[in-house]
């Protein structure tokens, strides 16, 4: 589980205009749909074919919990794109991304200063710059940690810099012992 990635996710399906299928032959006849034949779903699920034509003729219903898990998340990442794109473009470029978080947070900074890193419950929205770097670096394969990074430098610019105002010696944020992280369009 990566929680920025499933973050961004969870606030990008946050503006779905219509639910996404919930049973398992509604999540399958869409999959089938979307991949144009049921040897593609099949391989992508890591099923046989006719386990899925199964699936959409509803003869089975109920799937193992690993394989709903994996039907789920497939039909989620395909669920409105169109929707799903234009939630990401107004992110990027006019509204930014509100990140809700309770973690380890402290910063690097000259001699002399307090740099302590300590449990911060912090609610910031980051301009659209920070917004579009997030998805572009999920959607190019972004580790965890690469993600961490880019909130941590947006975190440092708003919320203990003040765009500029205050602490402008400071060097770097640690943003860690992740124990909460909400992301909100």
């Amino acid at each position: 589980m990566t929680l920025f990635g499933d973050g961004l996710d969870a606030a990008v399906q946050k503006t779905f205009t219509r639910p996404a299928p919930r049973t398992a032959p509604a999540q399958m006849r869409y999959l089938v749909k979307q991949l144009k034949g049921t040897g593609a779903a099949a391989r992508l699920l890591r099923i046989s074919q006719r386990t899925v034509e199964r699936y959409v003729k509803a003869q089975i219903k109920k799937p193992r919990p690993d394989l709903a898990a994996r039907l789920e998340r497939e039909v989620n990442k395909r669920w409105q794109p169109q929707i799903r794109a234009r939630a990401r473009r107004k992110a990027a470029t006019t509204d930014g991304i509100v990140i809700d978080t309770r973690a380890r947070i402290g910063y690097t900074a000259p001699i002399g200063t307090t740099d302590d890193a300590r449990i911060r419950h912090l609610t910031v929205a980051l301009p659209p710059r920070y917004a579009a770097r997030l998805f572009e670096a999920r959607e190019q394969g972004a580790t965890e940690q690469q993600l961490r990074e880019i909130a941590a430098e947006g975190l440092k610019e708003v919320y203990f810099q003040d765009g500029g105002h205050r602490a402008g010696s400071l060097e770097q944020v640690r943003f860690t012992d992740i124990e909460h992280l909400e992301f909100d369009l």
